[in-house]
């Protein structure tokens, strides 16, 4: 045994730390806690005073130092709490937890009491208040009593003692508080806190340890030894448990039993889970938990600080094998409020005053905000939420295994997202927190005991083994029925523990085994959903110093393949969750685990994925959604089942220590002075300090400047609040927020840079349009942190918006008073190649901002704020649109603090730099999300001027046609080459149908091209033509379908060369003539290799195109009828050595041989020729000529090439291609149509071509309405 303690006093293996008491110190005596706010309008009992640390043992600990001011500020987050002998004041328990700026985490759990005041200084003290109070309060507004039970402690009532809230004290008692003290009628009671200190949350062991402690001040004899000999005891000579072990040591009654899991199990979690779940409701939980995985920012909200710490730190142990990486404070003091400025993702929780409305609460930032009101049991999230994969099922199976313990689902209010108008209850804040606390009350689900029950339980509170049942059976989630079994069978102790186990302990091992089941449902669900994730990890360094030294410019993780390995429902979550900080330092301890000892966590998680390896090899269907339920529910608690049968080491017991008799005499009520000198130092021999490697602390220094943005500040320093430390805190976040921008920019540039080198046809695809949906999601919620970062005033939901609206109104009452535009200053818009025929876009902040605010599908501002910047983003205006908005420092400085990173010059300059870094690729992050609204179009018609007339005696008509739908066909009016019109959404222009009647004189119409412009987005889209438009002239078409292709605009040096018409060959249509009938041969005419790569190519396209993720796939009339398109490389086949050009006679086109091809097949079938033939060949005939007819007979006026182009795409559409080329080939015309050398008469070329061809059958091409109107077939 002894030589077990000397080891429990190394470093880390002593189980508490510290014991500390906190409470009044008599010599400074009242003290108002200013920082907590003013509340001098609050009768004296109930404001707030500062609060002390009286004591702590051991002075200071080398490897974890003593923060006195965090301490005080935790144990008693609201200062000093007040009472008299009217009062209530029964005991709470709570905890609370610092994390350190390396992550590390100490906990801390406190037990508070109230102890009689004996200080007259201080009791006349606060008569003299309450004389002051009275004499300014007689005569204005009488004491109400409305507010009687918002004192500090009163909201510090644990989930333990529910029923104990002052809310249900009779009203007579707290008025008659409220009215008056009297020093010499009145008894005066003060809080005192109670607290242990430990490495480890063992939360049931700490609460029966200092429970003990608070009964032997209160019971009417002393304990067995002096309480020295406990303290003692718990910090030198208890150990921590060993891993996989469990551990028996003794409190002043009762021996107290803890267990730590075995490395190959979840880590140690003891808060209990089911409390959580019952609170929140299971559906709401689960909303929180993603809300938690995708890194927004989380408020708690409730009157109890426990239920604050057992949600944060059950939703924080639910992320198993991930780890919160930014701000989490589960309990923000009263004086820390301005922590909620910070711009960053945190987890927060937030005391809620008794009778305050979330209404009245104002907090500076939401568009990102995930509010939990934990004692109303309801939730809003944020807008554009994803849901977590398979959310039913995964719920349903939760909700199972609570009801296997008996616990039924609160399903709680439902969750509301911010655009919901009803998001503050109706109920006045009072009204409906008192039913709630009547529901909770008479409810099981909290575990709480209804009125009668309470009152049995109450007259038998001095038994102190059913006090503990009590305190027990309250804290869990039984139901009322097994409080009453518990009353009626109360038994003596001894009785009990000879059958084995107290129904204190078996409550225990049953919360313990509740809480293992829950958490292996959440493990599990990230095993099946990161099985293969190792496939995706990038080993790229050849070692540890120089993978850090390069982490940011590394890849670490192939996000895009593993997200198309992922099935469909799963996309939505998972491409916003791999761009999060957790994930990221997840994939950074699977790399530096190849050089160092795994991370616990990870260790355990690769253990159970091999292990699910195993057992289930993965099957081909791995893209299944199908839900899988967690299939070691019942293996996962026999572990810890034995240890808790089963104790493997059980402590010193406490002693008489060496030290002086007759100090800290007993006094029941009160804890005495404990003798410092003998808790001061430990056994002599427990001095030795675990000492850090040199490469470990080198290491940790590497890890924490390589592991960025959040951790910046994992948690505030609680115990300097002076100015010069508040703006040391912010310049962090500046930095962070300066950082999180060049990173974010840089991969939104680097991703799209290789789509479009992709699409150029250079190296593989890395980011798909989920995927850059997420980044453009993340980028404004960056922007929207950076804009609430010091605000003066929060005003609306989303400050960026609110800074915008105030810009606004600023310049349009300047516009007023000096009678000018505010848009008149701004330069013109880069001129484009079309700006010819086409005024530019006025650059305008204010037109974007109308644009938006006419869009009424947008109902809140958050929507509006991000509908902006998208639509900024997609006409590469974001920089310059800041940039101006920023440029009005006056309104500025009115809106921002000093500090806030809008007002650090360098900073904003620099952030506006790398936004600008974004103008270098082309995004359509508007166009595509907000597909329904209407949108003005300009349609610009180009006729070539030299050749012909630019006008024509026609009534020409258009219909332009996008991704999204068409516009229908619109009447130009006569001589008119512009219109406009207003159209829903068509998305990206894809084609452009122009025709005309044939009427009048000049009824031959030349047009180069047609131009469209989308007038919100300044998109530019040219339809090249270059051909005529006319009876008895080209290809005698009246109208032809024009394919588009986006006009990016030139740099202002280049507006001067880009105002010409430019040369031919950028035409597809022009392309494809010149080298087709090209009468002398002007220009190149491609060879047969260049013409059978072409047709490789373009049929490659097609295939790549229905590879990509369908949201993702562009136009397919582009790659079937543009440039380099099917239709183009089979004109060229079947052009090879056509005979098209005769002397004095008119030039012959491709469908004059198709035409003459099918008269022959049909006289031929008239004549009988084919009967013989097999009959599948007599059908493909027949198909052919009916097709060619229906194209013949449409009452669209369409050329002969327009024909051709028709029978490919319908071929193409119809897989009849291959059944055709035959037919064609083997036709008796061909050899007066075509010369020797010709493609078409090249059985190996043909067989080739439709070996080729073949390959786009196994995909279903859909052609644009646009494309086959008045076909009837």
């Amino acid at each position: 045994m002894s030589g077990s303690s000397a080891v429990s006093g190394a470093a880390p293996c002593r189980f508490a730390h510290y014991f500390v008491i906190c409470g009044i110190d008599t010599e400074t005596g009242l003290e108002p806690d200013e920082l907590a706010g003013e509340n001098f309008e609050e009768s004296p009992l109930k404001r707030t005073f500062k609060s002390k640390v009286l004591a702590r043992y051991p002075e200071n600990i080398e490897w974890n130092p003593f923060d006195q001011d965090a301490v005080n500020m935790l144990c008693m987050p609201k200062g000093l709490s007040f009472r008299t002998q009217a009062d209530q004041r029964h005991p709470q328990f709570h905890s609370f937890i610092i994390t350190k700026e390396d992550g590390s985490r100490t906990y801390g759990f406190v037990h508070t009491f109230y102890e009689q005041v004996t200080s007259p200084q201080i009791c006349s003290a606060m008569q003299t208040l309450y004389q002051m109070h009275n004499t300014e309060h007689a005569s204005a507004n009488p004491p109400s009593s409305s507010s009687s039970s918002s004192s500090s402690m009163d909201s510090l009532a644990s989930s333990l003692d529910e029923t104990d809230s002052p809310t249900s004290s009779s009203p007579t008692s707290s008025s008659r508080a409220d009215s008056t003290y009297d020093s010499t009628r009145d008894t005066l009671y003060v809080s005192k806190a109670l607290c242990l200190i430990t490495p480890m949350p063992f939360m049931h062991a700490c609460r029966g340890f200092l429970s003990q402690l608070y009964r032997a001040v209160t019971a009417a004899s002393a304990p067995p030894l002096p309480l020295e000999s406990y303290a003692y005891n718990i910090l030198y000579e208890v150990p921590l448990p060993a891993p996989g072990r469990s551990l028996k040591f003794h409190g002043v009654y009762e021996p107290i039993v803890c267990q730590r899991p075995g490395l190959g199990e979840l880590p140690l979690a003891d808060f209990p889970l089911a409390e959580a779940f019952s609170l929140l409701g299971v559906e709401n939980l689960v909303q929180v938990f993603t809300c938690t995985l995708l890194e927004m920012q989380i408020l708690l909200y409730s009157q109890d600080y426990q239920r604050l710490m057992t949600v944060a730190e059950s939703i924080t142990t639910l992320l198993f094998p991930f780890q919160w990486q930014h701000v989490y404070v589960p309990i923000l003091p009263a004086s820390l409020l301005h922590f909620l400025d910070a711009p960053v993702p945190y987890l927060m929780g937030l005391q809620s005053k008794e009778g305050t409305d979330r209404s009245k609460l104002e907090l500076p930032q939401e568009a990102n905000l995930c509010f939990v009101d934990i004692d109303n049991h309801y939730i809003e999230l944020p807008e554009d939420f994803p849901w977590f994969p398979n959310k039913s099922e995964f719920i349903q199976e939760l909700r199972e295994v609570l009801l296997s313990f008996g616990i039924t689902d609160n399903t709680g209010a439902p969750p509301r997202t911010r655009s919901s108008p009803s998001s503050t209850p109706s109920t006045p804040g009072r009204e409906r927190k008192t039913t709630a606390f009547r529901q909770l009350e008479d409810d099981g689900r909290n575990g709480n005991l209804a009125g009668e029950e309470l009152t049995v339980l109450e007259l038998l509170q001095g038994n102190a083994t059913l006090e503990r049942l009590q305190a027990l059976t309250k804290r869990t989630g039984v139901t009322v029925a097994r409080v009453e079994a518990l009353r009626a069978g109360v038994k003596p102790q001894d009785t009990e523990e000879q059958r084995g186990r107290t129904a204190a302990e078996e409550e225990e091992l049953r919360n313990a085994k509740l809480n293992v089941q829950l958490r292996e449902v959440f493990a599990s669900r990230f095993t099946t959903m990161f099985a293969d994730y190792e496939a995706f990890v990038i080993q790229s360094a050849p070692d540890l110093e120089s993978w850090l030294t390069n982490r940011e410019q590394m890849h670490n993780f192939d996000k895009a393949s593993f997200l198309s390995d992922q099935p469909e429902p799963y996309l939505p979550f998972l491409s916003h969750f791999i761009e999060t900080q957790m994930f990221a330092t997840f994939i950074d301890n699977k790399i530096m685990s190849q050089w160092e000892e795994k991370e616990p966590l990870l260790r355990v998680f690769d253990a159970r994925i091999d292990k699910a390896r195993l057992y289930n090899v993965r099957v081909p269907s791995l893209r299944s959604s199908s839900y899988q339920k967690c299939s070691i529910l019942k293996e996962c608690v026999q572990a810890m089942e034995q240890r808790l049968m089963k104790i493997d080491h059980t402590a010193i017991h406490p002693h008489l220590l060496d030290m002086k008799i007759g100090q800290g005499k007993y006094e029941q009520g009160f804890f005495p002075k404990l003798q410092a000198d003998v808790l001061n130092t430990g056994p002599t021999n427990n001095k030795k300090l675990i000492k850090a490697s040199s490469f470990s602390l080198i290491f940790s220094k590497y890890m924490q400047d390589a592991r960025s943005l959040g951790k910046n500040l994992r948690q505030p320093k609680l115990s300097d609040l002076s100015p010069a430390v508040i703006a040391q805190t912010n310049w962090k976040f500046v930095e962070g927020l300066l950082k999180e921008c060049r990173l974010k920019t840089k991969r939104m540039l680097v991703e799209k840079m290789g789509q479009e080198a992709v699409e150029l046809g250079h190296g593989e695809a890395n980011i798909t349009g989920l995927e850059e949906n997420t980044l453009i999601a993340s980028l404004c919620d960056l922007l929207e942190r950076i804009w609430s970062h010091g605000l003066q005033v929060k005003q609306g939901k989303s400050a960026l918006w609110s800074h915008l609206l105030h810009y606004q109104a600023r310049e349009e009452k300047m516009e007023q008073q000096h009678g000018e535009s505010p848009v008149s200053n701004v330069p013109e818009r880069r001129k484009s190649d079309c700006c010819v025929a086409m005024l530019s876009l006025h650059v305008s902040l204010f037109q974007d901002m109308r644009h938006i605010q006419n869009m009424s599908e947008i109902k809140t501002d958050v929507g509006r704020s991000r509908a902006w910047i998208r639509l900024s983003l997609e006409k590469k205006l974001l920089s310059q649109h800041l940039k101006q908005l920023l440029s009005r420092q006056a309104l500025t400085r009115k809106l921002y603090k000093r500090y806030a990173f809008l007002r650090c010059e360098e900073e904003k300059e620099q952030f506006l730099y790398h936004l600008l870094s974004l103008n270098a690729v082309d995004y359509f992050c508007f166009t595509s999300v907000f597909t329904t609204i209407m949108i003005p179009y300009r349609v610009v018609i180009i006729p070539i001027k030299k050749l012909s007339n630019a006008m024509t005696t026609s009534n020409p008509w258009v219909c332009v046609s996008g991704e999204l739908g068409d516009s229908g066909i619109m009447q130009i009016p006569k001589n008119v080459l512009e219109m406009t019109f207003d159209c829903q959404n068509l998305g990206k222009l894809t084609t452009v149908q122009l025709g005309h009647d044939n009427a009048g004189l000049l009824a031959k119409w030349l047009v180069d091209c047609v131009i469209v412009r989308n007038e919100i987005t300044g998109h530019t889209y040219r339809f090249p033509c270059g051909r005529w438009l006319g009876k008895g002239v080209d290809d005698g078409s009246l109208e032809r379908v024009l394919i588009g292709e986006l006009v990016l605009p030139s740099g202002e040096e280049d507006s001067g060369r880009g105002c010409c018409t430019p040369p031919l060959q950028r035409s597809p249509s022009q392309t494809r003539r010149i080298s087709i009938t090209s009468l002398s041969g002007r220009g190149s005419k491609p060879t047969s290799a260049q013409i059978q790569e072409a047709i490789g190519e373009a049929v490659n396209n097609i295939v790549k195109h229905f590879h990509k993720p369908e949201k993702e796939r562009g136009s397919l009339t582009v790659l079937l009828c543009g440039e380099n398109s099917l239709v183009a490389a089979l004109e060229q086949f079947f052009h090879h050595g056509f005979k098209s050009a005769r002397l004095f006679q008119k030039t012959v086109f491709v469908w004059d041989f198709v035409e003459k091809a099918v008269a022959y097949m049909e006289s031929a079938d008239q004549m009988g020729d084919f009967q013989e033939t097999a009959e599948p060949l007599g059908m493909t005939c027949q198909s052919l000529c009916r097709y060619v007819n229906a194209i013949n007979s449409t009452p669209r006026n369409i050329g002969k090439d327009g024909k051709f182009q028709l029978l490919i795409c319908l071929g193409a559409r119809d897989r009849l291609l291959l059944q055709w080329l035959p037919l064609l080939v083997e036709c008796p015309v061909i050899l007066r149509m075509y010369e020797d050398t010709a493609l078409l008469r090249d059985r190996t070329a043909v067989n080739a071509l439709i070996g080729v061809l073949e390959t786009l059958h196994d995909f279903p091409i859909t052609l644009e309405a646009l494309l086959v109107k008045g076909i009837d077939l």
